[in-house]
């Protein structure tokens, strides 16, 4: 059997030019433009090696709202804070440490998807109660 992977996730964007310079904002980069309906980015410099993950939003009619916290979507960076101010994105509260050794701060996409940005080093594969 084949191993799996995530690679790919799509998004609702209730406005699209909005949500494309957004995610532009956090560093994806453009790389299908068939806007207003369906844009899709990839992440930026793949540290496995192998192909780069990919974003994709799809145009959504006004009044549709994501679910209050879900779908919870995670972006992995080295250093949060240098992250944000870099981005210019506000995030919901100031970055906070975990319990389980992760770094985190949410931020809402224009269509009200929730972005985990975090970083957790070693403790993302590896962390000390790793079975």
């Amino acid at each position: 059997m084949n191993g799996i992977r995530l690679n790919q996730v799509t998004l609702g964007a209730t406005n699209m030019a909005a949500s494309v310079s957004f995610y532009q904002s956090l560093g994806l980069t453009l790389i299908v433009d068939s806007a207003p309906r369906y844009v899709r980015f990839e992440f930026p410099d793949p540290s496995t090696g192998g192909e780069p993950a990919t974003l994709s939003l799809h145009s959504v009619e006004d009044g549709w709202t994501p679910a209050s916290d879900w779908p919870l979507i995670y972006f992995e960076v080295d250093d949060l804070d240098a992250f944000i101010a870099g981005s210019g994105v506000s995030p919901l509260a100031a970055p906070e440490m975990k319990s389980y050794d992760w770094e985190e701060a949410d931020i809402l996409d224009p269509a009200g998807n929730r972005i985990r940005l975090f970083k957790a080093g070693k403790a993302r594969r590896f962390p000390d109660w790793r079975i």
